[in-house]
């Protein structure tokens, strides 16, 4: 397949990125102390040997224990020191949650987002409701965020996973459904006493249970930004044909330690899979082959998803995910791989409780 111009461009630049982040993470003036603890004890200078995106293959896999417990501010690059941090966990359904230190970067995250949402379903100024994790988790700023930059104000339900992961794990399951309802019931009550809330953010449990008691169309919501693990094309072409009545759909894959991808907009030959780009050069996502974590599959094939991190905030190269996909070619928007179907590692489904949002 011929590699188009704009791939050329994107692909440099990333490479461009990828060499200033290594210099800005191991440079003892800025980088962050876990960083210049671990090049202390490698035989080779990151700086100098660090000169495309490819060559981050030298570190080898991230550990995602790294991330978990303390002490967290050696995850806090010595460039930032002093100014406000930010704490955000991971799900916590494996044991200690792991956490990543932000002081803007879930704001960069959620403004290069909001240039992918058309303005008519997600109208300026309009007000938005967020019904999903919040706590320790980035979602509770970040889309508040995203409200604020688009000129709302944004509302917010609370979820609970890590409750309703113990409620599952002990077949609890009257329970769990008792819970949801009073989810759904307190954005009810908020949908219905503010009729100036047009957005809103949910994960696709909440939204099938919320559409089946209010019309959204009806009650004034012109755009939905939804992501979860449940995201599937069968739920995909559910919301967009039966439960949204024409209100925008906008899925999305994102995760405390990578920022968001992008849906690519939907076009019949698709058939409504999910497919997600990452905000290339500050994250990118590759499908890899899951015994040989080292090798790219080529396009269509099913692997597991390696995400990569690059911001002067957080460096993390090529974690391997709980999550497997097809790979996904460029396309016109976006010209870098992408991700088609994601859905929990099928090796893992058996010790961990999945589909919770």
């Amino acid at each position: 397949m011929p590699v188009s111009t704009d791939a050329v461009a994107a692909r440099e630049a990333l490479d461009r990125w990828t060499r200033e982040i290594v210099q800005w993470h191991f440079d003892p003036a800025t980088g962050a102390p876990f960083w210049l603890e671990y090049a202390s004890r490698l035989d080779w200078d990151p700086r100098l040997e660090v000169r495309t995106y490819d060559d981050l293959a030298k570190f080898g896999a991230f550990q995602d224990d790294w991330l978990r417990g303390g002490p967290v501010r050696r995850w806090v690059p010595k460039a930032y020191v002093g100014r406000p941090v930010s704490l955000f966990e991971t799900g916590g359904s494996t044991g200690v949650p792991k956490s990543r230190i932000s002081v803007e970067d879930f704001r960069t995250d959620y403004e290069q987002f909001s240039e992918t949402l058309p303005d008519w379903a997600f109208p300026a100024g309009g007000d938005w409701l967020a019904i999903g994790p919040t706590g320790p988790r980035r979602l509770r700023l970040a889309v508040e965020h995203l409200a604020q930059h688009r000129g709302g104000i944004c509302f917010m339900v609370d979820l609970d996973p890590r409750w309703v992961i113990k409620l599952i794990k002990r077949r609890a399951f009257d329970e769990a459904e008792r819970y949801k309802q009073h989810v759904i019931d307190q954005a009810l009550t908020l949908l219905r006493a503010h009729d100036t809330i047009r957005c809103l953010f949910t994960t696709p449990k909440l939204l099938e249970a919320l559409c089946e008691k209010v019309s959204l169309r009806k009650i004034g919501i012109t755009g939905v930004f939804c992501g979860g693990t449940e995201m599937t094309p069968q739920f995909h072409r559910f919301a967009v044909e039966e439960l949204l009545e024409g209100v925008y759909f906008a899925p999305t894959y994102g995760n405390t330690l990578m920022g968001l991808a992008v849906h690519k907009p939907v076009v019949p030959e698709d058939n409504y899979a999910v497919i997600y780009y990452p905000p290339s050069p500050r994250a990118m996502m590759e499908v890899v082959d899951p015994d040989r974590p080292d090798r790219v599959v080529a396009y269509g094939e099913t692997g597991r998803v390696r995400l990569t991190t690059l911001t002067k905030e957080f460096f993390m190269p090529r974690l391997l995910e709980r999550d497997e996909a097809e790979r996904e070619p460029p396309c016109e928007r976006y010209p870098w791989d992408g991700v088609r179907n994601v859905r929990p590692f099928s090796r893992f489904q058996a010790t961990v409780v999945e589909g919770v949002y």
